[in-house]
């Protein structure tokens, strides 16, 4: 069982923006780890999804979905200096709702950035403004704004959140097992972490997702399934596929384009994540073939990692995420994009119905002297169910995430804007370890070329396997 400590005594307000699955699945934790009354925590939802789960604990539940018409109206009295809002929704602009906290002191963490609804599909904007890109850019410009002030945290679950700590421990190990890192200074700056990772020659690092969680009744026809958000699944599909862009490729793709604006670590696809296929690898599993998903820690890693001298850019990984969602996600996917990208008329998020499985969800750094090292978290259903109620093992990953976010904020109190790679990775880690079953670091030879024959004359680069060309699989 886990140790239910408490964390931090915290007195004010505790502001639950949506009460979806990692709203329901962080509860648990937030009334184990911290020292607060149900009196103190207010939810305001979309709809009245999460209130039987709220009301049994007391706490108050509010159906009334924010808009930027009536947010300031609805959370203007609410928050005082040194509340929380954790904002876990759909089609809420974290930068709207970061800018109020900071003008209400209140402290502020979510897991995505998201902004208002129709913003992923504006006509207005080009793909490369809707982009995860774009949106971070628009986040960074916030800060700069706003300076410091209390503590704002973007993307912090576990994928973004955790990985980005995760990286850095990966890093480590990998200078421990090769004898470099026999007298290495833990680094302290964003330059020496970028620096370890040239000297390492970390060429590609893969956020390497394969979800095995099985459930029972199976998917149904006009039915979509996953093992968490599915409004957030898809509104992350549909946005074009991103990646940070490595200074060793050597092929631009086809169907890529960089932005005119911003720290250029990135590039997007002409093509949504949903139908952009790329192999990676876990330790369970092996190789697999997962999308091509857009998510913030492949261009907030890739930036963080650069090295440069003066205009000159002189090292910097690919980076992006290859996820395989459980199978009935993956057939889900196929009737989604048979219908044009048009949702199913059901939806569906399992926690009772999966009987078996296990979410394997980690870094896979590649291009180094021992080829290939995986490092994160494997969790059964099992063992998650033993760990907290509401959540399977994907909620309970991100839960963790967030946990270590809240606690950390609570903690530095007035850290301004802040992301992921910019927080102490030890002491975040520590705080997400319980609820995140076996972490695991495992080296391989896998690179993207293994069995990949010449039946069908690949356009593959096989004296190079860390170029992105041979990771694609569409």
């Amino acid at each position: 069982m886990v140790n239910e400590e408490k964390l931090f005594k915290f007195n004010g307000k505790f502001v639950f923006i949506g009460f979806g699955s990692v709203g329901q699945g962080f509860l648990p934790l937030l009334l184990r780890h911290v020292d607060i009354s149900p009196a103190q925590i207010k939810i305001i939802a979309a709809d009245d999804g999460g209130r039987i789960e709220a009301e049994s604990q007391n706490i108050s539940y509010t159906v009334n979905p924010l808009t930027p018409l009536n947010y300031h109206q609805i959370l203007d009295p609410l928050l005082e200096p040194g509340d929380f809002l954790l904002n876990v929704s759909v089609n809420v602009s974290s930068l709207a709702l970061i800018e109020l906290c900071h003008t209400r002191g209140a402290l502020y963490l979510d897991t995505c950035i998201e902004p208002w609804l129709g913003g992923y599909d504006d006509a207005n904007l080009s793909l490369s403004e809707r982009s995860n890109y774009g949106l971070r850019e628009k986040a960074l410009m916030l800060r700069e704004k706003l300076g410091g002030g209390p503590t704002a945290i973007l993307c912090h679950g576990v994928n973004p959140g955790l990985v980005s700590h995760w990286v850095k421990q990966a890093l480590l190990n990998i200078a421990q097992s090769q004898s470099v890192g026999l007298d290495l200074q833990i680094p302290a700056t964003r330059e020496q972490w970028a620096r370890l990772a040239q000297m390492l020659n970390i060429t590609v690092i893969q956020c390497a997702e394969r979800d095995t969680q099985t459930i029972h009744p199976p998917k149904r026809i006009d039915e979509f399934v996953n093992t968490w958000s599915i409004d957030g699944f898809v509104s992350e599909g549909i946005q074009p596929a991103e990646l940070g862009w490595g200074s060793h490729e050597k092929y631009e793709p086809a169907d890529g384009k960089h932005h005119d604006f911003g720290c250029d670590a990135a590039i997007y696809l002409m093509r949504p994540g949903v139908q952009t296929q790329v192999y990676g690898w876990t330790p369970l599993q092996g190789a697999y073939r997962g999308f091509l998903i857009t998510h913030s820690e492949s261009i907030s890693l890739a930036d963080y990692l650069t090295v440069k001298e003066g205009n000159k850019l002189c090292y910097r990984p690919t980076v992006y995420y290859a996820y395989h969602p459980c199978d009935a996600a993956v057939l889900s996917l196929h009737e989604f994009n048979g219908k044009n990208l048009k949702l199913q008329s059901k939806t569906r998020l399992p926690m009772d119905d999966v009987y078996d499985g296990a979410d394997e969800l980690g870094v896979l750094l590649m291009g180094h002297a021992k080829g290939a090292y995986w490092y994160g978290s494997v969790l059964s259903i099992h063992e998650a169910r033993k760990l907290a109620p509401h959540n399977n093992a994907t909620s309970l990953q991100v839960a963790a995430g967030v946990l270590a976010g809240v606690i950390w904020a609570m903690k530095n109190q007035q850290a301004g804007i802040i992301e992921p790679d910019e927080m102490p990775f030890a002491e975040v880690q520590e705080v997400a370890a319980p609820y995140l079953g076996k972490m695991v670091g495992q080296y391989s030879d896998w690179t993207p070329l293994q069995g990949r024959g010449d039946l069908y004359e690949e356009d593959l680069d096989r004296a190079d396997p860390w170029q992105f060309k041979n990771f694609r699989a569409d």
